[in-house]
């Protein structure tokens, strides 16, 4: 096979375009090419009246060695690599029969999924432990805090099967590198459990919650199938480490559980877990991560801006977009998760705290845009001895976030509703009194306030500051985008882990062999994506310990 990149046609271009266009390219006979499959498509949309798809085309020729000679030293044409996944080795018939207890995989987010699913699949037999409900369960339970301000601290949107990413608008891109094309594995499962074969060629796939409900729950059996086993509602509450080594688990029941290789695929806010695992010494570090709120537009004001004559393109689909500012004051803004034709969801999973994230549809087809406008911080920003140097205590990041969080309560009135205002109001500095065209799509609600008051800031002084001079700096890029009546809804807190369960290259925790810190909660992942990925590459580490074999570089 051979590889075209960088095949560009109009965006209106014939449906039968694409054969002559890879002909012409070439420069052989029609009847040479055999075949062709896309296996990407992008668009540029820098020319709004002129945008242009550019493809990645993987061929089929009946020469493909004289057309490869050809053009050789064309950097867009070259043979189609290998991008099929290879397993690092497969358990004999008979491996666990002496005894040997099997692995376990703490968390069934989008880490601790793909973590178990390459372990079943290697015949490693992984239990799994999710203190959250099932998915079904769990999706009424969500409904219950947007709908009726009934929070279940253990079923919600960031606990249970599934993990945060349920809930979310299911982007499955990332800026990772990626050699050994493992975000093909995880692209190819997802087809296999039911998500659009379109995901494998656009440039910027996404799922979205209802379809990956049913997805979770095909992967949930097919793991089962190959002899692993998914146990919720199974919170753990202590880890044995004997000498260095992990020797198993406590729960929440009190059972036990023997094990010497544990995958911890936390989320980012098993925060009651982390306090646990440093107090048994597990080493950690303080990281930076951010801090914000959610803003909405009307969609078809971002569409307008970015494909100017051709929004509505059912190709472009909702447009989203990626901003970033500095501050005068040196923090740096950024849209964080933007989720086109979407909503914004209450997050929580503590009571008496409101947390904002965002949610698409795979339609994308809800009124607003939204997306995390957010500031940078580090340790030392967090940090709560008073100190002015020396480490900052790992869990110092979950307390300033409960800080941020409680506040938002408070300022929304009680009842989970969030705190809220209008973006002329808050450049300006005044509390909003009504809402204008941009109605909110947060549930159980909003309530109009100030979010940058003197002495009730809902963020420290330097974000509001800095938001307020990004705002501004962000119309110039997106026209509309700091219209008056544009809605802030705070707060965006759980951004990423504020903390990293810091391992060595082998994947383990640098001081308790046979645990594996992984995903978004250990600080190695953001996103569906990489979390998928992550977890791929820890269960590789694993099994090949576990199996006496060499891991993957």
């Amino acid at each position: 096979m051979l590889r075209i990149t960088e095949l560009r046609l109009p965006l209106d271009h014939a449906e039968d375009a694409l054969r002559p266009a890879i002909v012409e390219r070439l420069g052989i006979a029609d009847t040479d090419l055999k075949g062709f499959t896309v296996f990407r498509r992008a668009y540029d949309a820098r020319k709004k009246s002129a945008i242009v798809l550019i493809y990645t085309i993987d061929c089929d020729l009946a020469d493909e060695a004289s057309v490869m000679l050809q053009h050789e030293g064309d950097p867009q044409v070259r043979a189609t690599p290998d991008t099929a996944y290879k397993f690092v080795g497969h358990a004999p018939e008979g491996f666990f029969a002496g005894g040997q207890p099997r692995p376990v995989v703490v968390g069934f987010g989008p880490c601790g999924i793909f973590a178990a699913l390459i372990l079943a699949q290697m015949g490693l037999r992984p239990i799994v432990l999710e203190r959250g409900k099932e998915v079904r369960q769990r999706t009424k339970d969500t409904w219950g805090l947007w709908r009726q301000g009934v929070l279940n601290p253990e079923s919600n949107v960031q606990f249970g099967e599934g993990g945060a990413g349920t809930f979310s608008d299911g982007k499955l891109w990332s800026q990772i590198s990626d050699p050994r094309h493992l975000t093909r594995k995880v692209l190819t499962e997802f087809v296999k459990a039911g998500a659009p074969e379109e995901i494998l060629f656009v440039s910027k796939p996404h799922i979205g919650t209802f379809r990956l409900v049913s997805m979770v729950e095909k992967m949930r059996a097919d793991i089962e199938a190959l002899g692993g086993e998914i146990r919720f509602e199974q919170r753990v509450t202590d880890l044995h480490v004997e000498d260095g080594q992990v020797r198993g688990l406590t729960l929440a029941s009190g059972e036990q559980l023997r094990t010497d290789h544990v995958v911890l695929a936390l989320g980012h806010s098993a925060r009651d877990t982390f306090a646990m695992l440093h107090e048994r010494g597990v080493y950690m570090e303080a990281k930076p991560f951010s801090v914000g709120f959610r803003i909405e537009h009307p969609q078809g004001v971002i569409d307008r801006a970015r494909f100017g004559p051709n929004a509505g393109n059912e190709i472009l689909g909702a447009a989203d977009y990626k901003l970033v500012h500095h501050a005068k004051n040196g923090r740096s803004v950024y849209s964080f998760c933007m989720c086109p034709g979407g909503t914004v969801v209450a997050a929580t999973s503590e009571e008496g705290r409101v947390v904002t994230n965002g949610m698409s549809q795979y339609s994308r087809n809800e009124r607003n845009a939204n997306a995390g406008i957010v500031v940078g911080i580090n340790p030392q920003d967090y940090r709560q001895d008073g100190r002015a140097d020396g480490p900052v205590n790992p869990l110092d990041g979950m307390a300033f976030q409960r800080q941020l969080e409680t506040r938002a309560f408070e300022l929304g009135g009680g009842g989970y509703q969030a705190p809220g205002q209008l973006v002329g109001d808050f450049i300006k500095g005044r509390p909003s009194k009504s809402f204008g065209n941009v109605q909110p799509s947060y549930k159980p609600g909003v309530f109009l306030t100030d979010l940058g008051a003197k002495g009730r800031s809902s963020l420290p002084d330097y974000a509001i500051l800095a938001i307020r001079e990004a705002l501004p700096a962000f119309e110039r890029q997106i026209k509309g985008f700091a219209m008056a009546d544009a809605v802030l809804t705070g707060v965006e807190t759980r951004t990423s882990s504020p903390l990293r369960i810091t391992r060595g290259k082998d994947r383990q925790s640098l001081n308790v062999r046979g645990l594996y810190p992984a995903g978004e909660g250990a600080g190695y992942a953001g996103g569906i994506m990489s979390a998928g990925v992550d977890g791929i590459e820890v269960a590789e580490a694993l099994g090949a310990a576990m199996l006496g074999v060499s891991a993957p570089a």
